[in-house]
């Protein structure tokens, strides 16, 4: 549905994004994930059609977007990260006239402007002013605007930014539900969200794709070793060593100990067991009950989104690891170089 081939969109000497491919098929729920600056609003301003690439191509439903930019764009509904809305308009009313920039009849600007509605659960404001709105009404709204036409592909730019618990529920909530239905790409920095609502995800890191998958697929690529979470009660003295002896344990580590004097252990496994280990659980289990401990817990530590996330965006890993930044060119005091030119406006070069 989605094809992008070698994105790549630059500012003078600044290169924002690097040769990106990726395809999102037919009703699938696509995430965007990357640090801030790393590229991911632009990218999806040249998916959408708001601004040009300096190379690469986009095809939406087949149709190339630079060829045939009108019956591309018929095929997508776009929320960007801060929704333009007229404040002093009433929902209903901004919705038909957005219904007319789609190129919807007369005839049909009615209907949709009402299945809309229904869609983003606007009926009880549907006939209030914009401006009086909560932020979280704010975003329905324009969900229902980006749906007014019957796209095929949503593209959400940070959907849930800005709202409280309840408002981020409500909108989640909704892609879910619009999700069954189209195909959506979603470009966020919220883990949680890409957990919750995406069946694939795309990790960017200065302009680049860094890896993608399920995330199931990305932690079990980036887990490494396995690990188990071993809670004994009362310390016993000869834990570490027998546990370190045991088939398949390369080493063991005493973490934070328990309220009541206990120890906690983690224990990294062999890449590889050897025949006959069978599973280490197995083996700290029999090897507790035959010392006479109380075991606690016993778990394999799961590898979260989170630290997949972390390993592979290079800029957090390099300032967690403490490493000072190479020397380079002065700049203006503002976030970072690629925030400015994902917050510009479509066409315009950020100052």
């Amino acid at each position: 549905m989605i094809e992008a081939h070698d994105l790549s969109r630059t500012y003078g000497g600044f290169t924002a994004v690097d040769g990106v491919s990726f395809s999102v098929e037919e009703g699938e729920i696509v995430g965007i994930l990357g640090p801030n600056g790393a590229g991911k609003t632009t990218t999806i301003r040249m998916i959408t059609g708001f601004l040009p690439p300096t190379g690469g191509r986009v095809t939406v439903a087949g149709r190339d977007l630079l060829r045939e930019p009108r019956r591309a764009r018929r095929e997508i509904g776009y929320l960007p990260e801060n929704v333009a809305l007229y404040p002093e308009m009433r929902v209903r009313e901004y919705l038909a006239y957005r219904g007319r920039l789609e190129g919807l009849s007369r005839g049909d600007v009615k209907g949709a402007v009402a299945e809309a509605v229904e869609s983003a659960l606007l009926a009880p404001v549907a006939d209030q002013v914009i401006g009086t709105l909560s932020k979280g009404y704010r975003q329905r709204v324009g969900l229902a605007a980006a749906i007014l036409h019957h796209p095929r592909v949503l593209v959400l730019d940070e959907p849930t930014v800005g709202l409280d618990p309840r408002q981020i529920i409500a909108i989640r909530e909704l892609i879910r539900d619009l999700g069954g239905r189209r195909t959506l790409l979603l470009s966020t920095h919220i883990l949680p969200e890409v957990e919750l609502l995406c069946d694939r995800v795309l990790i960017i890191d200065e302009g680049r794709i860094v890896a993608q998958g399920t995330p199931a697929e990305l932690a079990r690529a980036s887990r490494g070793r396995r690990r188990l979470r071993v809670a004994l009660k009362e310390r016993p003295e000869d834990a570490e060593g027998a546990l370190a002896a045991l088939p398949g344990i390369a080493e063991v580590r005493e973490t934070t100990g328990l309220d009541d004097g206990g120890s906690r252990f983690l224990l990294e496994l062999e890449e590889e067991a050897a025949p006959g280990d069978g599973d280490p659980r197995e083996a700290v289990f029999h090897a507790a009950v035959e010392a006479g401990w109380t075991l606690v817990e016993l778990a394999e530590e799961a590898t979260s989104l989170e630290d997949v996330f972390v390993r592979l965006t290079t800029r957090d890993a390099a300032a967690e690891a403490g490493e000072e930044a190479r020397p380079g060119p002065a700049t203006p005091a503002t976030p970072d170089a690629a925030d400015a030119f994902d917050t510009a406006e479509p066409g315009e070069e950020p100052s």
